[in-house]
């Protein structure tokens, strides 16, 4: 009996799984359209030693296609016009809230294809968009309208700060409070401090 495809399926796994650890660590919707062919031919490849084929040609050829993946990624890095040919650049499909109707039917992109997508970012409206741009991978980027972005924790600080002024006008002897969660720290500065914010060890509490 041959039993040569055991030590070829695990020569096979071992080597596919560096030679794509090699080729990078991007999930096919991350990948570009250059990673995403290499991907799968050396996955088509990986099989023909189990066919019958000359394992180390297969090899052979798939090292040269993730070391061609690395140069193409690597001119890229040094070329626009490179990046630009390999890769493609962002398309811009609503721009200051309007839809660019020339570059959706360019991409043969639907709208129902743009509204999934920013569904998928949670924006319920087009309309809260003021620029939104297809990547070269696929993804949308976008940008929201002033009205439409959520609060950031630096301007919610700065609100914070003009209550406590407007309380010390109001009744100059308060004195601005501070909120609970800050007095009592957090479970990152008990690491931090090596000691338990609790009156009573936390293996008391739970007796």
């Amino acid at each position: 009996m041959d039993l040569n495809w055991i030590w070829k399926a695990v020569l096979i796994t071992i080597i596919g799984t560096f030679l794509l650890r090699i080729a990078g660590r991007k999930s096919i919707s991350q990948m570009t359209l250059a990673q995403v062919v290499i991907m799968i031919g050396i996955g088509s490849l990986l099989i023909q030693p189990l066919a019958g084929k000359s394992i180390w040609v297969t090899f052979g050829v798939g090292i040269t296609l993730v070391v061609t993946l690395v140069l193409m990624e690597f001119l890229q890095l040094k070329s626009d016009i490179f990046e630009k040919l390999i890769t493609g650049k962002s398309k811009i499909l609503i721009e200051n809230g309007k839809l660019n109707v020339k570059t959706l039917k360019k991409l043969r992109f639907t709208i129902d294809q743009l509204e999934m997508k920013l569904r998928q970012n949670s924006i319920s409206s087009i309309s809260d968009v003021k620029w939104a741009t297809l990547e070269p991978n696929g993804q949308l980027g976008f940008e929201l309208n002033e009205q439409a972005k959520p609060i950031t924790k630096k301007e919610w600080n700065l609100l914070y700060q003009e209550i406590q002024l407007l309380k010390i006008m109001i009744n100059p002897s308060s004195k601005p409070s501070r909120l609970d969660k800050e007095k009592e720290g957090n479970l990152f500065t008990e690491v931090k401090n090596g000691k338990h914010k609790l009156k009573k060890r936390p293996n008391e509490v739970l007796d």
